[in-house]
């Protein structure tokens, strides 16, 4: 029995468990050069990323309105708007007349 046992260790348990280990050492080896290459072009398309929120923000500046023609919009919307409830102000005063 002892010998059956061991005859049975040596020839199939000891190369099904090299087997085994030899695709686990290979299956992690594959993991790690795909994760290598995943994380390469990640970071190459974050960098492309960058580089075109940096040229969007570049042209946002350079053909949108600028502060000085937004604050000028403010104050004309502003005096507007005073101008607007003064009147509303005067037609509520004459109704209460």
């Amino acid at each position: 029995m002892t010998n059956e046992l061991m005859t049975w260790a040596t020839m199939i348990e000891v190369p099904v468990f090299a087997a085994l280990f030899r695709l686990i050492i290979k299956n992690k080896r594959e993991n790690d050069s795909s994760f290598t290459s995943h994380k390469q072009l990640n970071d190459e398309a974050i960098g492309l990323v960058k580089e075109s929120l940096s040229e969007f923000k570049l042209h946002v500046a350079r053909n949108y309105v600028s502060v000085n023609y937004l604050k000028d919009v403010e104050n004309r919307l502003t005096n507007h708007l005073l101008r607007i409830e003064k009147k509303l102000d005067q037609v509520g005063g004459r109704r209460h007349d």
